[in-house]
């Protein structure tokens, strides 16, 4: 996911985003454990599309704090 459109998502959104992106990393994972996983590079870009949202979430969250 592109950092562009996780910007436009409010925190909300970026929460149940990045919930979703570490249930599909679990699925990745487990099939990778049962040896189904065809493409192992899917878990580097699972893993690092949750850093990046969790990021984005945590600039918003700090820009919301200051407004205060």
């Amino acid at each position: 996911m592109k950092t562009t459109e996780l910007r436009k998502k409010d925190v909300a959104a970026l929460k149940t985003e990045v919930k979703e992106l570490q249930k599909a990393h679990f699925g990745l994972r487990m099939q990778k454990a049962t040896q189904q996983l065809n493409n192992t590079a899917t878990l580097r870009i699972a893993r690092r599309d949750i850093a990046r949202a969790k990021t984005i979430l945590v600039e918003k969250l700090a820009a919301d704090q200051s407004a205060k």
